[in-house]
């Protein structure tokens, strides 16, 4: 009987685990949602008007929609279809570069390293990809498109590698090493556009990129939607793929838990780190391509929008997962999406977005759990035999904290939970109640 019970308690225990793994990003957003309807409020601003603008601005108006279906249905045309559509596509362009740049972010993560020079790769990535796409000539697209791919992501990876093999040859930390390297990446690409890669005229731009570079676009102008965003999808897969069902991978992830007993085990610390950094600078270097590529065609001064630093928060509610970072850029795609429709018809600023971003980051990282459990390469190495004395070192120092620390950690992720949940109900009933009161008041002589 007690075999038969132990299958069950081991599902229970997995959907438990999982709920409570996709609760916290949820409520992460709630909070941040709510946080930023305290701010709209004390601006003297309608809630629901704002989110409302947010709303239609990041997926469109349905009623919109509608009306572009019945007129392509009755008579072929497509133009109001297309302005229909066009705030949700806009949202996925804006996603794009965010999928690329938190993969490359979380990827960091996971070997306990903290990319901050995401930001950098991006802008070498852009200028590499450009300097192909417009230098080139004379290719077939089916060799240029690639080519100029290719460049973005080895300019990143070369960006990215440099703080990598600092950190892991003398030590030196990769945030001031990466932070480092991003203001040399601005100071290079303000030279190279005032020099070298400056296209005629006063602006300091690069020229634009050729036709047989640009990726796709699957609709006609001013929709920019295009094939990178696909692209973005199909490469978190090969990142999951290398972190969870590869043997360099289980290193990687073995050096972010436990460097010494990684090294132990007989892991290279310094490959894995070189590899890791070289890695995510060319998942940034890819993000800076498909916006040039994709986008804008060209590269100029300012040409990024922030995605480097913001991917840090979107690694962090995606849990470092190349899955949960592809629906943390979803979210903040949507939220840069909608918030220019939220400024220009409810009058609140942009900056309502970071708030909103910041907050829900912050709420992720207060009730995130580290338990202090055995790591990954300890238990493999106790599992399979070879390394028991490594094995039973970290099952002696580990056990009897590990579960301490853990009972107390998830009574106070139940309550927190209860807490944020209760909050967020009278928070809604307030803001119901406050919107209700103004909308009734008479107006004023």
């Amino acid at each position: 009987m007690s075999e038969t019970a132990t299958p069950s308690k081991k599902s229970d225990g997995a959907r438990s685990s999982l709920a409570q793994e996709l609760l916290v990003p949820v409520l992460a957003v709630v909070t941040g949602l709510l946080i930023g309807a305290i701010v709209i409020v004390a601006s003297g601003a309608n809630v629901f008007e704002a989110y409302g603008a947010l709303f239609t601005g990041s997926f469109g108006s349905p009623a919109r929609l509608i009306e572009g279906l019945q007129v392509y249905f009755s008579t072929g045309e497509t133009k109001e279809l297309l302005r229909a559509i066009y705030p949700f596509t806009e949202s996925l362009v804006t996603a794009t570069p965010y999928i690329f740049a938190g993969l490359s972010v979380a990827l960091g993560f996971r070997a306990g390293l903290f990319n901050i020079g995401a930001e950098g790769q991006f802008f070498i990535g852009a200028l590499c990809s450009a300097f192909v796409g417009y230098s080139l000539k004379g290719l077939p697209m089916i060799v240029h498109l690639p080519l100029a791919l290719l460049g973005g992501a080895l300019g990143g990876a070369i960006w990215g590698m440099i703080p990598g093999y600092l950190k892991a040859r003398f030590g030196a930390h990769e945030v001031v090493n990466t932070i480092m390297m991003n203001w040399i990446a601005f100071r290079l690409s303000d030279w190279l556009l005032n020099g070298p890669m400056k296209a005629s005229g006063f602006r300091p731009v690069t020229p634009n990129v050729l036709a047989t570079a640009e990726l796709p676009r699957f609709f006609p102008d001013p929709l920019r939607f295009n094939l990178g965003f696909f692209i973005a999808l199909l490469v978190a897969y090969p990142v999951y793929w290398f972190l969870f069902k590869t043997t360099t991978g289980f290193e990687v992830r073995s050096v972010g838990a436990n460097p010494d007993a990684a090294k132990y085990a007989g892991m290279s610390i310094v490959k894995n780190l070189v590899l890791v950094m070289a890695l995510a600078g060319g998942l940034a270097g890819m993000a800076g391509s498909a916006q040039v590529l994709g986008v804008d065609h060209w590269v100029g001064q300012g040409f990024s929008a922030g995605y480097g630093f913001d991917a840090i928060a979107l690694a962090l509610l995606g849990k470092s997962h190349p899955f949960g970072v592809v629906l943390s850029a979803l979210l903040f795609g949507f939220l840069r999406g909608g918030a220019t429709n939220m400024q220009s018809r409810a009058g609140i600023p942009i900056d309502i977005i970071s708030i909103i971003q910041g907050s829900g980051d912050r709420f992720h990282r207060r009730t995130r759990h580290h338990p202090l459990a055995v790591p990954p390469a300890l238990d493999q190495n106790r599992r399979n035999g070879p390394h028991t004395r490594l094995g039973q070192i970290g099952e002696v120092r580990m056990t009897t904290t590990n579960l301490e620390f853990s009972a107390a950690a998830e009574k106070r992720k139940r309550i927190s939970y209860g807490l944020t949940l209760l909050a967020t109900g009278l928070f809604i009933f307030f803001l119901f109640g406050l919107n209700t009161r103004r909308a009734c008041r008479p107006p004023s002589a």
